[in-house]
């Protein structure tokens, strides 16, 4: 028999690594790499910018919606199965 999906895990490892891509991507805005995808980030997220904070609210708010998009996820995956 195969276990439940853990939804909460989930959500929260996609949290992380939500949190983890922005600030790489702020990090490599700084030093004028990937300028094409910061700028669609800035058009994409309420918070983010290349600014210390802009990048922090930014790994806040991408941490948010991946924990809420994977655990919502996790759970219509358990109750479907």
């Amino acid at each position: 028999m195969v276990e439940k999906l853990k939804a909460l895990t989930l959500g929260y490892a996609g949290a992380i690594i939500g949190a983890l891509c922005m600030l790489v991507l702020g990090i490599f805005g700084k030093i004028g790499l990937y300028s094409v995808a910061v700028e669609e980030m800035t058009k994409w997220h309420m918070f983010f910018s290349l600014s210390i904070t802009g990048i922090i609210f930014g790994m806040i708010e991408a941490a948010v919606w991946a924990f809420i998009m994977l655990y919502l996820f996790g759970l219509l995956y358990n109750k479907l199965r």
